[in-house]
């Protein structure tokens, strides 16, 4: 198979679809592979490690289009990048359809296959292309909070871990799995006073579990996150319905309520967020202010950690990305359906039927579209 990958065009995306590594394992599984000139500079990949793994480097991300069978990014497709896709073409990538509508129309338009590493499933029912970037962003996400909270930037001024005789912040994370857990680790090693909120009772006895009580864990309510929220210095979300729309769980109303300069750190932007008065942010300009409370909504986190990222996304994709490329799309679903998880579009077809419940949007089952 001819497996392109072009560079990030998102505003402020340093990662890379492809390391070097991946493209070595493709090459030697005896497929193609183009890159397009300096796409891995953000990951600190030159064309020269690209070359010596033995792929092409070409000059334009039309080539890199134009010549290949499957694509393999990060980001979801641009609208730009949405144009280049063609009937009978795979896209295998992060898409986030549930809160983007012109995506979602512009990829059915396109006829291709599009295949969204945050769908993709595995058999203890986590989300193996998902987990990496989740545990990026959640570890990133009291960093950026802290950094939030300085008096320059417009926070309250309140140091996350405090100092003798001052108390440290109050950290609120709502949501227990591995965007929440990564928040709440290095949140507790800030020296922060955390409590995580979560509605699975085992979620939260594991979690207690491994913090040995450094942490508060509670049951996750909208009484308990509304009175929780008063005292807050931060408010991390980390709340996925996976394919859907993120839960609105904060209300512009309860912003009111909290303390002047808090910080809401919503991890769920991707997904449209879980703050009502979340809007997609970039590095470059990645707060905002709304009722006096600040807002980091960037959507896309691990890109600030380009490096560790795309190592880590490459470890997780590479091996769905092999049997894409051995097999054909078609047989590989087939015969693995947690790869078929990930079909969200087909020939013009929806086939997540979460995507279609977000956007009002008629679906089939990903299997149906097996025989088209």
């Amino acid at each position: 198979m001819k497996i392109g990958c072009p560079k990030e065009i998102k505003p402020q995306e340093f990662r890379v679809g492809m390391t070097p590594d991946a493209a070595r394992e493709a090459i030697a599984h005896g497929h193609e592979v183009v890159i397009e000139k300096n796409a891995g500079l953000g990951a600190g990949f030159t064309d020269a490690d690209y070359i010596a793994a033995g792929a092409r480097i070409v000059d334009t991300a039309e080539e890199v289009f134009s010549r290949s069978e499957m694509i393999v990014k990060v980001k979801e497709p641009q609208a730009a990048e949405r144009k280049r896709l063609r009937e009978g073409q795979v896209l295998f990538t992060y898409l986030h359809l549930a809160p983007d509508p012109d995506q979602t129309r512009d990829l059915l338009a396109s006829g291709a296959t599009c295949i969204a590493y945050e769908t993709v499933t595995d058999a203890r029912g986590g989300l193996p292309l998902l987990a990496p970037m989740s545990e990026v962003a959640g570890r990133l996400a009291p960093q950026v909070g802290a950094w939030t909270l300085q008096k320059a930037n417009g926070g309250s001024g309140v140091l996350l871990g405090g100092v003798p005789g001052v108390a440290p912040a109050n950290v609120v994370i709502v949501g227990g799995g591995v965007v929440g857990t990564a928040a709440a680790r290095v949140a507790v090693g800030m020296g922060a006073r955390v409590t995580v909120l979560d509605r699975s009772v085992p979620r939260l006895s594991y979690l207690d579990d491994i913090f040995h009580g450094k942490l508060v864990t509670q049951y996750s309510s909208a009484g308990a996150l509304a009175e929780l929220i008063r005292t807050a210095d931060m408010v991390v979300g980390a709340v996925l319905i996976p394919g859907a729309a993120a839960p609105k769980l904060v209300t512009r109303a309860q912003l009111k309520e909290m303390k002047p300069g808090s910080a809401l750190v919503d991890v769920a932007i991707d997904q449209g967020g879980c703050f009502e008065t979340s809007r997609a942010t970039t590095h470059q300009d990645p707060i905002y202010e709304v009722d006096g409370v600040m807002h980091y909504c960037v959507a896309n986190m691990p890109g600030a950690v380009a490096r560790t990222s795309t190592q880590a996304l490459g470890n997780a994709t590479m091996p769905f990305m092999l049997a894409l490329a051995d097999k054909g799309w078609k047989r590989a679903c087939a015969e693995d359906r947690h790869l078929l998880a990930g079909l969200n579009v087909h020939a013009g077809k929806l086939t997540y039927e979460a995507v279609g419940a977000a956007l009002n949007l008629p679906s089939i089952p990903a299997a149906e579209a097996l025989a088209l």
